[in-house]
């Protein structure tokens, strides 16, 4: 039989001002959606950022990061451009050939499995840096995504990212690199930890608080909206990132409630789904029971 590990996090300041039953009630509801995918391993943090408390459902189980790790390479662009190590109007040569981190043989992307193909059509000509990470979150796109982590470098993305506090988060090489997967060398992090470079953009931690407001205007334009976006009211305001390889579907967002009220972090990680359907309707259902959990049913 598999074994669903849980654990529980609660900050001292919420239990004066909350019934800790109600996270409880928000961890049950999830342990009990997961139990009808058979199979199926879910990773779950979500932080209220109004009074910090947060709820953790194998937060720190690790997962192949598939798309979500374009967020710390998005980090440590803006932190180098804070840095001026290039200018805010950089243009690269965009090219598609890459070389895998085993042995520096040059490997290709293949735009049919790009959900981003338009930008093939630019291949060979000058392109602003900051279209490409716009690109690389808004679109996903996997030929910008290497062409910035070819400039920033993978090492320095994860090393700030671990100094932001993202304890276990690997980024060690850009998209499709084939040699990299077969020896097991993948991007890979945790819920908690996109959690946390999440909280760190909204809190204006990550970089400059003007370059942080970039990153979440960024975050906000995503063009994929099925997943935690799906399971919340509509026209919520929602920055968010996703990513997904075969069996593998993530979300991780900074989600803005109605009123004033303080945003919250909720990250969704899962595997072992084949039907991306069934995942989907998961990770919706997990943004639902978030919602009541920290808005409330009526709101």
């Amino acid at each position: 039989m598999r074994a669903l590990v849980i654990t529980l996090s609660l900050c001292a300041t919420a239990c004066a001002g909350r019934d800790s039953r109600s996270a409880l009630t928000f961890e049950q509801r999830v342990i009990d959606r997961v139990s009808t995918v058979p199979g199926a391993v879910i990773g779950v943090y979500l932080k209220d950022l109004g009074d910090s408390t947060d709820w953790a459902i194998n937060a720190d189980t690790v997962f192949h990061a598939a798309s979500t790790m374009k967020v710390p390479v998005m980090i440590e662009y803006f932190r180098q451009l804070d840095g001026a190590r290039f200018t805010a109007d950089e243009t690269v040569r965009l090219e598609n050939r890459f070389a895998s981190i085993v042995d520096s043989s040059a490997y290709a992307l293949n735009a049919g499995e790009d959900s981003d193909s338009a930008m093939y059509a630019r291949i060979g000509t000058q392109v602003p840096v900051r279209e490409l990470v716009e690109r690389m979150i808004t679109r996903s796109s996997n030929l910008a995504t290497n062409a910035v982590i070819e400039l920033v470098d993978a090492s320095r993305a994860q090393q700030t990212a671990r100094t932001l506090g993202a304890a276990t988060i690997m980024v060690r090489r850009g998209v499709e690199d084939g040699k990299a997967f077969e020896q097991g060398l993948n991007n890979t992090t945790t819920a908690r930890d996109l959690g946390v470079l999440l909280e760190s953009i909204v809190t204006e931690k990550a970089a400059s608080p003007e370059r942080c407001r970039e990153m979440l205007s960024i975050l906000e334009r995503q063009e994929f909206n099925d997943d935690i976006p799906g399971g919340l009211p509509p026209r919520t305001r929602v920055a968010h990132k996703t990513g997904e390889i075969s069996g593998v579907l993530h979300d991780a967002a900074i989600v803005f409630p109605p009123q004033g009220r303080a945003p919250f972090i909720l990250v969704v990680l899962t595997r072992n789904i084949d039907d991306k359907a069934q995942a989907r309707a998961l990770i919706q259902d997990v943004a639902r029971f978030a919602w009541e959990q920290v808005v409330g049913n009526g709101s």
